[in-house]
């Protein structure tokens, strides 16, 4: 199994690298898929429907139809996910077909808020989002709101959404043949 972990942000002075490389750090520990950070911010894609910049999209597309299911680490701006995921997650259409996804999220209510809206997305985009969804204070787990410091309540939750991910990638892998 490959999963992506996908940051959702791109805002300069923007934590979800730290939250990512949180992730993939105890990922990896686990030993049941083999996991990597994939940052929206490196493919440089257009807004949806620009005419330039599609050798982006090309690449993104390509990107994610090599992972088997992914892990969102959504940021939470103004009660919703980030542009830039949005435009990420319009810009491809079939290589997020019949995968799973684990959410991780953070802001002042835990990123609880963006992970709903995330959630309908991902419906429509026929990925299959897991139940367990490890939520992150600015307030308690980020030190000045800009160093992360995780409380370690969170371990548990995240192993349990990283079973799930793996168990149901797997499932999935058998429907795309």
């Amino acid at each position: 199994m490959k999963i992506g972990i996908i940051l959702g942000s791109t805002r300069q002075g923007r934590v979800s690298p730290q939250v990512g490389a949180w992730v993939k750090e105890i990922a990896d520990k686990r030993g049941d898929a083999e996991y990597e950070i994939v940052d929206i911010a490196e493919f440089n894609l257009p807004f949806l429907g620009a005419a330039e910049g599609q050798e982006n999209v090309a690449a993104w597309n390509e990107k994610l139809a090599s992972l088997d299911g992914f892990v969102f680490v959504a940021a939470e701006y103004n009660h919703s996910i980030t542009g830039a995921l949005k435009n990420a997650l319009d810009s491809a259409r079939e290589a997020w077909n019949n995968k799973a996804a684990g959410i991780v999220s953070y802001g002042s209510t835990g990123g609880a808020r963006a992970a709903e809206h995330l959630r309908g997305i991902l419906g429509e985009l026929q990925i299959a989002d897991v139940r367990v969804h490890p939520t992150l204070s600015l307030f308690t787990d980020f030190e000045n709101f800009t160093t992360f410091k995780p409380s370690s309540l969170h371990l548990e939750n995240m192993n349990a959404m990283l079973d799930q991910v793996v168990a149901w990638s797997t499932a999935l892998k058998t429907i795309r043949g």
